[in-house]
């Protein structure tokens, strides 16, 4: 997403295709875009980068959220109708130039559209052999069970982090129970946690961050005397607040998979180097404690925005 979307200006073209190869080179294996990143600018880079190394990777993609054009601009959409998830799926595959989607996501829930319905159409496409498996992305776990009760549901896509806690109430648990995996969207707090975003009057004027209250001046001037208390306790760890953050949430279970976002080659080398990283249960313990639900000031998203998903809150 970082890469075509949500974030201010994307990186040139050059760049973007330098770190996709990069995270290849370096081992990555799953890569994680989306119809609506860019509106289809993201997909469309993807496939052009990767399409030659197809089989190195599980590739993720999501429908579901779109971009219409009305009146000359385009605008976002949710729209999970049977005929339009079916007809976005043929889209996506064109434009990531492969014959099939290893995990196809739908991106969020319309509600209007009993999920049964929405996923009774996924399943088709993959009877249909254009994608292999289902996932859903910020729903409830009453959603989950209602959804794998059509069709198995391989992956649930959440914002999760030390700061995002919603998937503790229920989904986690739902997910051990079903067999799906936990995919942990944000899993640095969309740049707070790495402790280098300061000033967020600096955002772009899209940036996304803009509207949300954690993000706001009052809010933010809050949470960043958590983030330096963390730096310090990674620093005492030996290791960057990044991968404190990255090693926290893959001591939570077995079945939860994180999905940093980056621009950065230097980013992302910093984020896989959590992977081998092997913490004192206590450092662990005092990050949890830090850095919470009830530490952390502001809520997640707006209440437009929060009308849109069905994960459950606090």
């Amino acid at each position: 997403m970082n890469l075509s979307h949500a974030y201010g200006t994307p990186p040139a073209p050059e760049a973007a295709e330098a770190l996709l190869l990069g995270a290849l080179d370096r081992g990555v294996t799953l890569f994680d875009t989306a119809a609506l990143y860019g509106f289809g600018a993201n997909e469309t880079l993807v496939g052009r980068v990767l399409a030659p190394h197809r089989q190195r990777f599980t590739l993720a993609s999501k429908c579901g959220m779109t971009g219409v054009t009305v009146d000359g601009s385009v605008k976002r959409v949710i729209d999970g109708r049977p005929s339009t998830l079916k007809r976005t799926c043929d889209e996506s595959l064109q434009r990531l130039r492969t014959e099939v989607i290893d995990l196809y996501y739908l991106h969020r829930w319309d509600k209007q559209v009993p999920i049964e319905e929405s996923v009774g159409a996924l399943a088709d496409l993959v009877r249909a052999g254009k994608i292999r498996a289902i996932g859903l992305s910020e729903v409830s776990a009453a959603t989950l069970r209602r959804a794998h009760a059509v069709h198995p549901i391989a992956a649930l896509q959440t914002e999760y982090s030390l700061w995002t806690r919603n998937p503790e109430i229920a989904v986690l648990q739902a997910c051990r129970e079903l067999g799906t995996t936990f995919v942990a969207f944000s899993p640095l707090a969309r740049g707070f946690l790495p402790g280098t975003l300061r000033d967020v009057a600096a955002f772009d004027a899209k940036d996304i961050r803009r509207a949300m209250p954690r993000f706001a001046p009052e809010a933010y001037a809050a949470n960043l005397k958590l983030a330096d208390a963390f730096a310090a306790l990674a620093a005492e760890a030996g290791c960057t607040p990044a991968q404190l953050s990255l090693a926290w949430l893959l001591a939570q279970g077995e079945h939860i998979v994180p999905i940093p976002g980056t621009t950065s080659l230097a980013h992302l080398s910093d984020d896989l180097g959590a992977a081998d990283l092997r913490l004192p249960p206590e450092v662990l313990s005092r990050a949890d404690a830090l850095i919470n639900r009830h530490s952390v000031q502001g809520e997640r998203y707006n209440a437009a925005t929060q009308t849109e998903i069905d994960t459950e809150e606090f």
